[in-house]
């Protein structure tokens, strides 16, 4: 396995002898319905668009996840797996072959990469979208993503998972909440699924933010705060800060893969 992270929700995954591209924003601003007073975000140095691209992985249909203008940058013959809810946007867009997994659905990429789709972050009242359990059947590797830090008590379920991207801090609102769950809820993940190795999702790597909902949010905990909590819990869970742009691989126990 081998990982890139590109910035915020962003990852090249390399595993299975797939190249899988992780809920892409590497081209132009991120702004949510066009309003750009209320939030803006944009990348210092944007990372490159990944060659030999074998598949595009949709958590969810907001623009942090499947982000338009990155997506028509990308080539539309790309196979796209994605929630019911993103598998509408690169329909608009025209991609050729869209894969939508519901709760519980799995798609095989190649002949050893299986995607399992489990639920993931509410969005509004009536929508959940996907997290996705990625193993390679081959290797017996196997990695976990949600980037909001809603996570399925299904996972109490699984096999051991062996690297884990999830929110490591509260991102709240005041008086609202929080719409990112890290600094609990990491740790209860930890708890139910085991992970060699802890990643962050929806991290500032190198990006700038304005408007008034950026100058309200207010981040609690992160990597350090969940470190002493898996130290508390006993757990020798890794948790890694990468940067962004550099390829690498999570250093995995092959012996501990089905312990």
């Amino acid at each position: 396995m081998n990982l890139t992270w590109l910035d915020n929700n962003s990852w090249l995954i390399e595993l299975g002898e797939q190249r899988v591209l992780l809920d892409p924003w590497l081209r132009g601003k991120l702004v949510f319905g066009g309003a750009e007073w209320l939030f803006r975000a944009e990348h210092r140095q944007p990372q490159a668009i990944p060659e030999a691209i074998d598949a595009i992985l949709l958590s969810q249909g907001l623009e942090d996840h499947a982000h338009p203008e990155t997506l028509k940058a990308l080539d539309l013959s790309i196979p796209v797996i994605a929630s019911p809810n993103a598998a509408k946007v690169v329909r608009e867009l025209n991609y050729t072959s869209v894969t939508e997994l519901a709760h519980g659905e799995k798609h095989v990429l190649g002949d050893r990469l299986e995607i399992q789709a489990i639920p993931g972050s509410p969005i509004g009242p009536m929508l959940v979208e996907n997290a996705y359990i990625l193993r390679d059947h081959q290797a017996g590797t196997s990695l976990y993503y949600e980037p909001h830090g809603f996570h399925s008590e299904q996972l109490q379920q699984v096999e051991h998972i062996d690297v884990a991207i999830s929110p490591m801090a509260d991102i709240k609102i005041p008086l609202l909440g929080a719409i990112l769950k890290g600094a609990d809820s990491a740790a209860k993940l930890a708890q139910w699924i085991r992970p060699q190795v802890m990643l962050p999702s929806a991290a500032p790597g190198d990006t700038e933010y304005a408007g008034l909902l950026a100058k309200l949010l207010k981040a609690e905990g992160g990597p350090d705060v969940l470190r002493s909590r898996l130290t508390e819990l006993g757990l020798s869970t890794k948790v890694m800060e990468p940067t962004p742009g550099e390829r690498f691989s999570p250093a995995i126990d092959s012996l501990l893969q089905h312990s």
